[in-house]
């Protein structure tokens, strides 16, 4: 089975720039664990998983944002905030989401 790591290893070798999301925090319900991670290149193809795809596509966006700007955002999803709500984050836990550019 390819990790999001593998994967990652790979497009660095392949000259890619990417952004790697690592679930650092839970509370209560969450899809993933910490240390669940999510790689993602500038041209917005993904590997991984941080959430049940509820809040993929969010954390992508970021991830492509963190890539053109070098500097790392600490996201955070839960049923108590709005965006989460908007991004489907309705499993009643909350998470945090480190997306750091490798490469």
């Amino acid at each position: 089975m390819t990790t999001a790591l593998d994967t990652a290893q790979s497009w660095l070798s392949e000259g890619r720039k990417i952004a790697m999301a690592t679930v650092i925090e839970t509370w209560g319900s969450a899809p993933q664990p910490v240390g669940s991670q999510l790689v993602v290149d500038a041209d917005g193809n993904f590997e991984g998983a941080v959430s049940g795809g509820c809040v993929e596509g969010a954390v992508i966006t970021e991830a492509l944002d963190v890539i053109g700007t070098g500097k790392h955002k600490v996201l955070s999803f839960g049923v108590a905030d709005e965006t989460a709500w908007k991004v489907g984050l309705a499993c009643g836990g909350k998470i945090r989401v480190l997306v750091e550019d490798v490469g």
